[in-house]
């Protein structure tokens, strides 16, 4: 009977955790403006933000200046510099690749700073993308785990929101507006 008693408080957690599953972006097929990165990631952006620690509590802030540009293979480019509250300056360039599928154009993305390749969800308004992040932490270099989700909110607007999880365990959140200029 103590086994069973084990096993079960052990489960609760896993309970908690399957019961928490993921959005799927097909739920925003049918929102607009549809989102497509040729057109929104094209030319100058800017995006404004805040990062929370895992209590809630606003811990940094930050501006960012994007560059996007395409060639003619349909590959993308969005470089982006970040300015911190502390005036600290951080660069991160994206790579977007198109990648032909039974379901149409789909993208996989890499950074400078990402650690594999990830693939982006399109759907509607919806940009989703999760990637393993490699970041500066108190003078260290660790992964963290970003999951991506934004909406295009206007032709010129987009809102994200990102969760970083370590080990699987929430351990900050991201909220950006990025603006089409």
């Amino acid at each position: 009977m103590r086994t069973l008693s084990i096993i079960f408080l052990l489960s609760i957690p896993l309970l908690f955790l399957t019961g928490c599953s993921s959005i799927d972006i097909d739920r925003y097929k049918n929102n607009q403006p549809k989102l497509t990165l040729e057109s929104f990631f094209n030319g100058n952006l800017t995006a404004h933000g805040i990062l929370k620690n895992r209590s809630g509590e606003v811990t940094r802030y930050f501006n960012v200046t994007m560059t996007g540009t395409w060639n003619a293979n349909g590959i993308g480019t969005l470089a982006e510099k970040f300015i911190f509250d502390d005036n600290s300056i951080q660069y991160r360039t994206w790579t977007f690749t198109p990648i032909n599928t039974e379901k149409g154009i789909k993208y996989k993305a890499i950074a400078n700073d990402t650690l594999s390749e990830t693939m982006i969800e399109l759907s509607g308004n919806a940009f989703f993308m999760n990637y393993d992040l490699l970041i500066n932490y108190q003078g260290d270099e660790i992964d963290v785990n970003i999951d991506d989700k934004m909406y295009l909110t206007n032709d010129n607007i987009m809102i994200n929101e990102s969760v970083m999880t370590k080990y699987g365990i929430e351990v900050g959140y991201i909220t950006l507006t990025i603006i089409k200029l």
